[in-house]
């Protein structure tokens, strides 16, 4: 190429025309910008790396369905109570109805609720699984979030499966008020007696996992998992500091600052969640004892057999 070239060349990559072009590429879906080191790049090459940025390792905020793509094996996924679906209890109205509020972000996300969960196969282990989605409004923590994890955590405990939730929340949905709260105490009380069952539950923490759900099954782990620089914790930094009348850390309420002080247990990328997931299984595959294990549920007694189940030792 001559140095003519190479100048009309960059003349015409700054045209208007061509900038109108990368524009509306991006706007297309071709090209996707990661938003902390500003690198543009190829949308199908970071779907293949799981929307991870290959230059600065920015985890790129993906949704319920990539999620049960990227963790559940193909053609295993079967989904539960997809026709369990939110109301207005409270009659709630700020700018504009609940009831309206809800049917505009159903028909945006194509979501029922907050929350996905189902049976499927992980690396050939079978799991119970939740998937918080953060797009429909905030991943709030509502009744229906709230009824479908207590349904898939009892299910699990009910087939002896390992339970695990992914978590992506802005906390408790306040438009319905204490019914939102109490999800807390019943996805809490569910998992006890999945953990009374002596079966395994892991929560993943995402980017971002807060309120309600941080306070609640988020933090209930036998092990806890995060993705890298996640912000996890209860009340926002700005409350915290204006509540202390002081400034906090550096990197509080990441999910590095929380595996420092032993809120979590290891920060896991997310192009190795599935196979550290499969592997914590298999570490955890429960083996028969000689004793009787009893679940009860909310509707009466469920028997889960007449052996109880204890992990396997790493040795």
């Amino acid at each position: 190429m001559s140095l003519f070239d190479w100048f009309a060349n960059r003349k015409k990559s700054n045209s208007p025309i061509s900038r109108e072009r990368q524009e509306r590429e991006i706007a297309d879906g071709l090209w996707t910008k990661c938003e902390a080191c500003g690198v543009v790049a190829y949308t199908k090459d970071l779907k293949a790396n799981q929307m991870v940025c290959r230059d600065c390792g920015h985890h790129i905020r993906i949704y319920s369905n990539d999620r049960i793509r990227q963790l559940i094996d193909n053609n295993t996924w079967i989904a539960m109570d997809e026709g369990v679906r939110p109301t207005d209890p409270l009659q709630f109205r700020d700018r504009k109805t609940y009831r309206d509020r809800l049917r505009d972000t159903q028909e945006k996300t194509n979501l029922v609720d907050a929350v996905n969960t189902g049976i499927g196969l992980l690396e050939g282990e079978r799991i119970a699984l939740g998937v918080m989605d953060f797009r429909f409004m905030g991943g709030s923590m509502g009744s229906v979030v709230g009824e479908k994890l207590t349904r898939v955590i009892e299910r699990g405990t009910l087939e002896r499966l390992p339970v695990i939730i992914v978590c992506a929340s802005g906390g408790a949905r306040m438009q319905e008020g204490m019914l939102s709260l109490m999800q807390m105490a019943k996805i809490s009380a569910a998992l006890e007696r999945h953990r009374e069952a002596r079966l395994l539950y892991i929560p993943v923490l995402t980017h971002p996992t807060t309120g309600g759900v941080t306070a609640s099954f988020a933090m209930l782990g036998d092990i806890i998992l995060a993705e890298p620089k996640a912000t996890i914790g209860f009340a926002g930094k700005r409350v915290i500091e204006q509540t202390l009348r002081e400034k906090l850390p550096e990197g509080f309420q990441t999910s590095e600052y929380l595996l420092q002080h032993g809120f979590v247990d290891a920060i896991v990328p997310r192009t190795n969640l599935k196979s550290t997931l499969a592997q914590l299984i298999r570490l955890h595959r429960p083996q028969p004892t000689h004793s009787t294990s009893h679940h009860v549920s909310l509707s009466g007694v469920i028997n889960v057999g007449t052996e109880r189940y204890a992990p396997v030792s790493p040795e």
